[in-house]
């Protein structure tokens, strides 16, 4: 069985002393959260040597939002997986909808991040999803099965087994729009159905999270779906009380 996964991401916000103290709010909370569910943050980079001493005694895992796909060079300003895993960083979310959509990030390139997480002994977690106009031209299951498969191409799907995936409808996030828990779990099935034509035991074993504006109000029921195994959140996660309680709502 499949534990649930609850991610926060905090995109570009905090401080030295807002990080510290949304941390040691997590950890106080931590007692309420059951055991089975497993957690992560993914701070500013700059921030993650902070969090990561802040979280080494604690069963909260910490990641990077972004990272290079080469390993080191002439890249002003990137920042290589292996130093984020220098840092302490456990794993790495490539492919968000705003890196695709702000900085142009490709499927090629995504692959080509994942790649480097991998090679860097570091977890993946890929985010796949379609934009409103995509989706409303009936071309969903087209956008997500493409940025599925250019990974798939570049490492194959035994580099799956360590790796997340998280589909997050861009449609749904800051809009006001709400993808309903069966809009997500269609999306969520059709990623695992496709994965299990290559490998049956890894599809049902991969965690795929949901990241469309996840809610303490929304989480449970979202979760409560056969194929939602958790979720990434933004806004939310930055909120140590809202953050417990989604983490709360994902044992269901």
């Amino acid at each position: 069985m499949r534990s649930k996964l609850v991610v926060g991401n905090w995109k570009m916000h905090g401080t030295r002393e807002s990080c510290s103290s949304l941390i040691l709010a997590l950890k106080q909370g931590l007692d309420g959260v059951p055991e089975g569910v497993e957690i992560g943050i993914a701070p500013p980079s700059v921030y993650l040597p902070l969090a990561a001493k802040l979280c080494a005694d604690t069963r909260i895992q910490t990641g990077a939002q972004n990272a290079s796909q080469f390993e080191q060079g002439a890249y002003t300003g990137e920042v290589a997986c292996g130093m984020l895993a220098d840092l302490g960083a456990d794993f790495v979310i490539v492919g968000h909808s705003e890196r695709r959509a702000l900085f142009g990030e490709s499927d090629a390139v995504v692959a080509e991040k994942f790649a480097a997480v991998q090679a860097a002994s570091l977890q993946p977690i890929l985010c796949v999803g379609e934009t409103l106009e995509q989706r409303k031209e009936g071309i969903t299951a087209d956008v997500v099965m493409a940025q599925l498969a250019a990974v798939l191409e570049r490492v194959g799907v035994a580099a799956f087994e360590n790796a997340v995936i998280a589909y997050e409808p861009v449609w749904a996030i800051g809009t006001g729009e709400k993808a309903s828990p069966e809009q997500a779990q269609e999306v969520h099935a059709l990623l695992r159905s496709d994965l299990a034509k290559q490998d049956k035991e890894i599809a049902a074993a991969i965690q795929i999270l949901y990241g469309g504006s996840v809610k303490e109000s929304n989480s449970a029921e979202l979760i409560a779906q056969p194929d939602i195994d958790g979720g990434l959140v933004g806004g939310a996660s930055l909120e140590a009380e809202q953050f417990l309680a989604i983490c709360t709502n994902a044992d269901n």
